[in-house]
C-alpha cells in the first residue's frame, strides 16, 4: 500500500474510533436515562464499534507495511483477518440484543425519557452520515477491505438509531408497549444479516477467489488487444487486502529468442499493470503447441478462444 493510501484507510479507522467514543458515551447515558432495550441494543452496537473500529486500525496498520522476507506477497492479508473479528463482534452484539429484548417481552419492562433518547439518536446519525461519507472517499482510493467492513456495519447502524427512534416514539408517545423490545429482536436480526455478509466478503479474500466475472473478462480483452499474444490459458486471479495478484500462460513462437520473448512480455506486463492499478502480474512463457496437462480443463482453456465465442 503506497504511503497515500496507507494514510487515508489509517485516517478513515481512528475517525471510526473517535465516533464510536462519542457514540458510546452518549449512549451510556442515554441507556441509563431510557430502559430501552432498542436503546441499549444501539449502546451495545456502538461498544463493539469501538473493540471493531481498534482491530481494523491494527489491520490497516499491518496490511500497509510492505512485503518482507517472511511476507513475500506483502500483509493485505491481515484486513481480512480484522473483519472477521469485526463480523464475531457483530454477531456476539445481535445475539446479546436478541436475549435481552426476548426478556423484555417477558418482562413487560416499561421505558421512560423518550426526548433524551431521540436526541441522542439524531446526534448518532449525524455524526455517522459523517463517518460514512469520509468512508467511503477513503474506499474509493483503497479498496480497504476493513474499512468496506466498518463501512457495512456504520451503514447498518443508521437503521439501527432509527429503530431507536421509532421504538421509543410507539412505546410512550403511542402506547404501544410491546413496541420497543420488537425493535430489538428487528435490530438484532439487522446485525446478524450484516454479519453473514462482512464474513462472507472477508473469507472470499482468505480463499482466494477468484475476480468477478466482470473483471476477469476486462483483463481477458485488455490482454486479447495484444497481437503478439495468440493463446492465453491457466488464468489465476485473487486479491489481497487492496493488491490484486494475476498469473497466467502465453504461447509463443519457439524458435523466438529469450531476448525477444522478455521484450514483448515486459511491453503485455505494462500495458496491463497501468489498466489495473495496484496489480502485480506474472507471465509465463510456452513454446507454441505444448501442452501442460491434457486433462485439466482449468489450466488449458484458451480465454482468447472464449472470448471470441461469447462475441
Amino acid at each position: 500500500m503506497t504511503d497515500s493510501r496507507a494514510f487515508l484507510a489509517r485516517s478513515a479507522a481512528m475517525a471510526s474510533i473517535a465516533v464510536a467514543v462519542v457514540l458510546v458515551a452518549l449512549k451510556t447515558w442515554a441507556a441509563w436515562r431510557t430502559g430501552s432495550t432498542a436503546m441499549l441494543g444501539s449502546l451495545a452496537d456502538s461498544a463493539l464499534d469501538l473493540i471493531a473500529s481498534m482491530a481494523t486500525l491494527t489491520g490497516v496498520w499491518i496490511a500497509s507495511r510492505p512485503a518482507d522476507e517472511d511476507h513475500r506477497f506483502g500483509h493485505g492479508k491481515a484486513e481480512a483477518l480484522a473483519a472477521i473479528f469485526q463480523v464475531m463482534l457483530i454477531a456476539l452484539s445481535a445475539f446479546g440484543i436478541a436475549v435481552r429484548a426476548l426478556m423484555h417481552l417477558a418482562g413487560e419492562r416499561d421505558t421512560a425519557a423518550a426526548g433524551e433518547g431521540i436526541a441522542v439518536s439524531l446526534v448518532a446519525i449525524v455524526l455517522t452520515f459523517a463517518l460514512l461519507a469520509w468512508q467511503r472517499h477513503v474506499m474509493s482510493r483503497t479498496r480497504s477491505l476493513a474499512i468496506q467492513t466498518d463501512h457495512l456495519h456504520y451503514r447498518s447502524d443508521l437503521f439501527l438509531n432509527l429503530s431507536v427512534i421509532a421504538a421509543l416514539v410507539l412505546d410512550q408517545y403511542l402506547g404501544l408497549g410491546m413496541a420497543d423490545p420488537l425493535f430489538g429482536l428487528a435490530i438484532a436480526g439487522w446485525l446478524a444479516l450484516g454479519a453473514w455478509r462482512g464474513m462472507s466478503d472477508a473469507v472470499d479474500d482468505l480463499m482466494d477467489r477468484e475476480w468477478p466475472e466482470e473483471k476477469r473478462l476486462a483483463f481477458v480483452e485488455a490482454a486479447a488487444k495484444h497481437p503478439e499474444l495468440s493463446n492465453l490459458h491457466d488464468l489465476r486471479t485473487r486479491t489481497s487486502g487492496h493488491r490484486d495478484f494475476v498469473q497466467f500462460h502465453v504461447d509463443l513462437p519457439p524458435a523466438m529468442t529469450i531476448a525477444q520473448a522478455h521484450d514483448i512480455i515486459e511491453r503485455v506486463e505494462a500495458d496491463l499493470c497501468r489498466q489495473f492499478p495496484g496489480m502485480e502480474l506474472l507471465i509465463h512463457i510456452d513454446p507454441e503447441g505444448h501442452v501442460d496437462e491434457p486433462d485439466n480443463p482449468l489450466v488449458e482453456k484458451d480465454e482468447f478462444a472464449q472470448l471470441e465465442k461469447g462475441a
